[in-house]
């Protein structure tokens, strides 16, 4: 069953006219990105190849290989991201795991020259593991680059403020802290997080919304507030009374999900339908992906869209969906491990 922090009206599962068409064949795109002509920058997971697909041209080019790749368990090439002044500013961002001297996950930027990516800078390190590594990365509305970040398989590291581990990060496009984060000197944006594979911005409002992976129950979706303590840590359990018992740790107040998910669906990508060509149905919903299923979910927000008012899944795919984006004419596109695809209408 679903099961909700509020009192919801749940529709079951319902097959709107919806279809999909492959764009992109390829091994494991976790992580895609388009620029303002519609190009997608895509990663090869366990290649660390970055490519470019051309929908004009139905051209494939590499644009640039990073480096030492780590692949173990949830590692590899898992976010990616362009400069929101891309191509003015020609900066490509990236999210992977690497071995140089130590496995650690790394946040990292080059520079695109016709085509071609070089003069790669790190602009941050953080703690790596098999599993929860996160590295999901974003520009918000603000121009700040967003991360989140797993806690490594270490529940207790989700509520150290000293480490990356288990939290959303917010920083400049050098990697800088901003001036206006919650927590002195520091690129964390909110804590108490356990393991997402997936965010997204409101274009209404700006909110953050982040689809969390539980335990064995409580799979999540949060909006995610700045400084806040989504409250995973050390005393979790999926023993009594939900959501509260996989969010029972740190310094009041402990935020609570909007939606919860038990039995678990393992929630990946997530992207906002405005004007999306999906019918009127789907238009300003929010529309996540999962792993376990291959079922893409449609959120229907409260009228203040501070919460969850009701939600259906409106299409199934043969299997787990990796991310979801949207396009920018505003089409909403997904991945799997086979390729990267287009939602359609059909007739």
């Amino acid at each position: 069953m679903l099961v909700f922090t509020l009192a919801l009206v749940v529709v079951a599962p319902a097959r709107a006219a919806v279809g999909e068409q492959l764009v992109v064949s390829a091994a494991w795109p976790a992580a895609f990105t388009f620029d303002p002509s519609g190009r997608i920058f895509y990663g090869v997971r366990f290649t660390g190849e970055i490519r470019i697909f051309d929908p004009a041209t139905q051209s494939d080019t590499l644009f640039y290989t990073l480096p030492d790749v780590a692949t173990n368990g949830e590692q590899g090439l898992v976010g990616l991201a362009l400069h929101p002044d891309y191509p003015d500013k020609p900066f490509v961002f990236a999210f992977y795991t690497r071995n140089t001297n130590g496995v650690e996950n790394a946040v990292v930027r080059l520079t695109d020259t016709e085509g071609v990516g070089g003069r790669l800078k790190t602009l941050i390190t953080l703690p790596a593991a098999a599993h929860h590594d996160g590295g999901v990365i974003h520009f918000g509305p603000d121009r700040r680059l967003y991360a989140v970040v797993g806690d490594n398989t270490k529940p207790a590291s989700a509520q150290d403020l000293g480490t990356n581990r288990g939290k959303v990060l917010r920083m400049t496009a050098t990697g800088g802290v901003p001036s206006d984060n919650p927590f002195p000197d520091s690129v964390v944006w909110s804590y108490g997080l356990r393991n997402s594979f997936g965010f997204t911005f409101d274009p209404q409002t700006g909110n953050l919304w982040e689809t969390e992976n539980g335990p064995e129950c409580n799979d999540e979706l949060n909006r995610i507030i700045g400084g806040g303590n989504f409250a995973w840590g050390p005393s979790e359990t999926c023993a009594g009374q939900p959501p509260n018992n996989t969010n029972q740790d740190g310094p009041l107040p402990r935020l609570l999900p909007t939606a919860f998910y038990t039995p678990t669906i393992a929630p990946t990508g997530a992207a906002f339908c405005k004007g999306c060509g999906l019918g009127t149905s789907l238009n300003g919903r929010l529309i996540f992906g999962d792993w376990k299923n291959g079922d893409l979910h449609a959120v229907t927000l409260t009228g203040d869209r501070l919460g969850v008012a009701s939600q259906t899944v409106f299409h199934h795919h043969s299997t787990g969906i990796l991310a979801v984006e949207r396009a920018p004419d505003r089409t909403l596109y997904f991945s799997d491990q086979n390729g990267i695809f287009q939602l359609v209408r059909t007739p």
